[in-house]
């Protein structure tokens, strides 16, 4: 098999980004986010060739599909907010999320397979700008190392503000996609929330905002995905157009 395939390879150690969205149907802009990070990733840019190359990523784009065909703002069919049932989600009433979570903790109980990152994308209606949420942690380095894919993301996307970004442990949260799994997860994993304004997003001045557009959502996308080149430090594998060298004096 060729290398582009080395790491789907039977037998393969395999880095899994495990990727979601929509699990609040109203939040619309997540779904444009996660459109992005789909359409750069199965694209032919040299740097999606890379990240295709060394990781494995598996999104879910909708984990509330009923919700979002009944035109609700925040719930599933049977009225529940399913980012409050992590915990324990019943095949039943939260299939979805079930499903997803079988899955994870499948890969997390597979010794080939390291799942390393879990980004779940939500919509904020009152924050501008993008940012994340993150856990908090007694280990005083895993939260120093779980900061690292943030800073890198803010320096890419000039829409993303790390100066948002924030790590909690709320109570209120505790059912959360983030808040459950950075629980479950070993210590090599990061899992976020990853955050966008409704509305826009500010550049230069505090009174420089801009609005938001559906190419915007989606080239914050783009900008998550290329983000893993940075974290994992494989720029030097991108095929560069050869450019003609200066002539020296």
């Amino acid at each position: 098999p060729s290398s582009a395939a080395a790491n789907l390879r039977p037998g393969a150690e395999q880095k899994v980004v495990f990727i979601t969205a929509r699990v609040h149907p109203g939040e619309t802009p997540s779904s444009f986010v996660c459109q992005g990070i789909i359409d750069f990733l199965v694209s032919q840019h040299p740097i999606a060739k890379v990240l295709r190359d060394h990781l494995v990523f598996k999104i879910a784009p909708m984990l509330n599909p009923d919700g979002v065909y009944l035109g609700n703002y925040r719930c599933s069919l049977m009225g529940f907010d399913l980012n409050r049932h992590w915990a324990n989600p019943s095949p039943w009433a939260h299939p979805t999320l079930h499903g997803v979570k079988q899955l994870i903790i499948e890969m997390y109980n597979n010794p080939k397979i390291n799942l390393e990152f879990y980004i779940d994308i939500h919509a904020h209606s009152t924050m501008m700008n993008g940012f994340m949420y993150g856990n908090i942690f007694e280990d005083e380095e895993r939260f120093q190392r779980q900061a690292v894919f943030p800073k890198l993301l803010c320096q890419n996307a000039e829409d993303f503000s790390y100066s948002s970004t924030s790590f909690n442990r709320d109570a209120v949260k505790a059912g959360t996609g983030r808040r459950f799994l950075g629980g479950l997860l070993n210590h090599t994993s990061y899992c976020y929330t990853l955050e966008v304004s409704f509305y826009s997003y500010i550049l230069g001045g505090p009174n420089s905002a801009v609005p938001y557009t559906e190419e915007a959502y989606m080239k914050l996308g783009r900008n998550v995905a290329r983000t893993f080149l940075d974290y994992y430090r494989l720029n030097s594998l991108v095929e560069r157009p050869l450019v003609p060298t200066p002539k020296t004096r």
